[in-house]
């Protein structure tokens, strides 16, 4: 299993934080184990030094832990360069290969403003990664990579005696429309049209997934619709049950709301709902629903024969990158836009949305996964998309996977929606190349209506 690094960025003196998976991977059937790490890490600014504690849980498929902790520490260091247009600030990092017996780490740096735009990159050794950052007075961009596989969960996890529940989603009047399927993963709301009813705690069984008002099943998983389990022992996987934090997906250009705001002091992100006494409680009370809308400043149109599956990273949580948008032949769909301001912080920071792009082909199913050296899916895609809104701008960016540097099969540019849409700076991906044949990648900023990725061959 591997893991990647994740990177920040900042915009006018405000940091961002794009996050890239830790994740977890289920054995192929429900007898075979999985490994999973928790890391703490120590960010620096340039010149990087980095503490990795890997605290191993191994658990079977059904989550039950098979053997207890153990730590291990390793210490890197890393020194980054730069480079830039003169709009933006494009970040990208690179992540190792990490030991078949003991998954390697992640960290999440922290940058400093510049007063122009600069580009950081940095490369990993052995079996640790850093990416640090510098920011741009008018606009900036995140790239990131990954390396090997692992997630980690909450250290202050709830650790209810209680047994989870199995009673059926028909056990509670009140949740009757809530658990309800409706629309598959393009959800159930019309476009940037809000939720109507507000999640009921302690109404429906842990057993049971909380389908509609913009919440999504990924069956596809096998996690039975969740998108990544945090269990409270520091283990992934499994079904959701006492004490787990139960993360799930939202239609595309929405973002989930739940995550506690008692973060573990490791760096690792927690996020989803909170099994408790055998039943689902929000584990953030300030939202009332499960999902809420982006910013409305970017879509997705496709000019393509062939669907694609753009897979956004589960962040507050495992990481994984398994939230869909699946843009199908010649239709668009929103990309989700995070309002940086007003969402999940680390450590202070905010955070933005993080995307891999598969090929053109390539299924929902095969490409929103945690993917394979070599495959060329999931956090092997060949391109990144990033979306963030601060301050009242868009930031939208095209960025480099350093995983995999062969040409997507086919390009992707960033223009202005209309007429009426104000997109500063030249983004375009063309034959494996970005702008006038940089490697670097690209960022725009949209200071006024919509802007469009169009995929075109």
């Amino acid at each position: 299993m591997k893991v990647s690094a994740v990177l920040a960025l900042s915009v006018a003196g405000s940091t961002l934080v794009q996050a890239l998976p830790h994740v977890h991977k289920r054995g192929q059937s429900h007898d075979e184990p999985c490994t999973t790490t928790a890391h703490a890490h120590r960010p620096g600014k340039r010149a990087v030094a980095v503490e990795y504690v890997y605290q191993t849980v191994t658990v079977d498929g059904q989550g039950s832990t098979l053997s207890f902790p153990t730590t291990t520490l390793s210490t890197s260091a890393q020194s980054s360069s730069l480079a830039s247009p003169s709009s933006s600030a494009a970040v990208s990092s690179s992540a190792a290969a990490s030991s078949s017996t003991a998954p390697s780490s992640s960290a999440v740096v922290s940058s400093s403003a510049a007063s122009s735009s600069a580009a950081a990159s940095s490369s990993a050794a052995s079996s640790s990664a850093i990416a640090s950052s510098s920011a741009a007075s008018s606009s900036a961009a995140a790239s990131s990579s990954t390396a090997s596989s692992s997630a980690a969960a909450s250290s202050s996890a709830p650790s209810s005696s209680a047994a989870a529940s199995t009673s059926s989603s028909t056990s509670s009047s009140a949740s009757s429309t809530q658990t309800a399927s409706s629309g598959g993963i393009d959800g159930d709301l019309s476009a940037f049209s809000a939720p109507s009813e507000s999640f009921e705690d302690g109404t429906i069984a842990c057993s049971d997934f909380p389908s509609g008002q913009g919440v999504i099943s990924l069956d596809w998983l096998d996690f039975g619709g969740w998108s990544g389990i945090e269990n409270s022992d520091g283990s992934t996987g499994g079904t959701c049950k006492e004490g787990s934090y139960c993360s799930y997906a939202c239609q595309t250009g929405m973002s989930k709301t739940q995550w506690p705001s008692n973060q573990p002091s490791n760096g690792v992100s927690v996020g989803g709902l909170l099994c408790k006494n055998g039943y689902l409680y929000r584990s953030n009370t300030n939202a009332d629903t499960l999902c809420e809308w982006g910013k409305d400043m970017a879509e997705v149109v496709s000019e393509l024969s062939q669907d694609v599956a753009i897979c956004r990273t589960d962040y507050p949580g495992t990481e994984n990158m398994v939230i869909p948008t699946y843009v199908k032949a010649g239709s668009s769909a929103p990309l989700t836009v995070v309002d940086e301001d007003n969402y999940y912080q680390w450590k202070g920071m905010k955070t933005s949305a993080q995307f891999y792009v598969n090929n053109a082909g390539v299924s929902l199913e095969d490409g929103c996964v945690w993917g394979t050296a070599g495959s060329g899916v999931g956090n092997w895609a060949p391109l990144n998309f990033g979306g963030g809104y601060t301050d009242g701008i868009a930031y939208l960016a095209l960025i480099p996977n350093p995983n995999n540097y062969d040409s997507l099969n086919y390009n992707v540019k960033i223009v202005a929606a209309d007429s009426d849409s104000t997109v500063l700076g030249d983004c375009k991906y063309e034959n494996g190349k970005y702008n006038d044949g940089s490697s670097d990648g690209c960022t725009v900023s949209v200071t006024k209506g919509k802007a469009r990725f169009v995929l075109y061959n």
